[in-house]
């Protein structure tokens, strides 16, 4: 038989001593000898102390001192348990994922999670989250990465190129993704890379290595480029907006549509 508290205090106390930051509505309720709506009155009392957080309905985070300026736990010791909550399958990637590889020339202003379903970014205190949807966001290579209350999917380092490639809106722009991935060349595997293409539109990779090539790391693009000769028959534009004609790159089968000039 689960532990009862008579009060909500006594609760997040006993998970927080157990090494646990995170429980559901529905657990409060059980766990909790009161009716419904004095449960809700007592956690919302709860969260005007700082003591907890609502990142997503009918799901709390604990508030431990550290954190309280921050109004919240840092995204990464909450969105696995989280997504779990959901059934979701998700990865932390794009430049969220360059900053675990050292790779983000600029911090990010969002942790970025793909998952395969729509969901509207969230706001925790001082943290932000972006959803960003990818359907197939359950085939794409991961690597765990230990935090203080556990361990979070982030994308290995190809499979972050990929996304650097794919979405460079939700990366800054062209130019912030040429800079992430000439920071994150030294840790791609060529034939890495290859196999992450294989999770995405030819596109991405036709535009991944032309942007690798402008970022001085033409010898981590020769399977790559055996790839796309054998796969690409269309030349597609470097930006998607803007004008569709410019010079051509006969390797990637690409239309320099837009000038690009990564920091170094």
């Amino acid at each position: 038989m689960e532990q009862e508290f008579t009060h909500a205090r006594d609760y997040i106390d006993s998970l927080a001593q157990s090494g646990r930051y995170h429980f559901t509505s529905a657990e409060a309720k059980q766990a909790l000898s009161a009716s419904p709506d004095a449960v809700k009155l007592a956690l919302n009392r709860l969260g005007k102390q700082g003591l907890i957080a609502t990142p997503s309905r009918g799901f709390y985070v604990i508030v431990p001192p550290e954190y309280k300026s921050l109004g919240c736990l840092p995204a990464d010791q909450f969105i696995p348990q989280l997504m779990a909550n959901l059934n979701l399958p998700y990865y932390a990637g794009l430049l969220t994922a360059a900053q675990y590889y050292g790779a983000a020339h600029h911090r990010p202003q969002e942790f970025q999670v793909f998952t395969e379903k729509s969901r509207r970014p969230l706001k925790c205190g001082k943290v932000r989250v972006n959803f960003i949807t990818r359907k197939d966001a359950a085939i794409v290579a991961t690597r765990p990465f230990n935090t203080p209350r556990g361990t979070i999917s982030i994308s290995t380092p190809e499979a972050t190129a990929i996304d650097l490639a794919g979405y460079p809106d939700h990366a800054g722009g062209l130019e912030q993704s040429a800079t992430a991935l000439s920071e994150l060349s030294e840790q791609l595997d060529p034939d890495k890379l290859v196999a992450a293409a294989q999770t995405a539109p030819l596109s991405w990779t036709q535009r991944l290595g032309f942007l690798l090539e402008l970022g001085d790391a033409k010898e981590k693009t020769y399977p790559l480029k055996d790839y796309v000769r054998s796969k690409a028959r269309d030349y597609v534009p470097l930006a998607l907006q803007g004008d569709k004609d410019g010079p051509r790159s006969a390797d990637w089968k690409l239309i320099i549509n837009e000038d690009v000039e990564p920091e170094f």
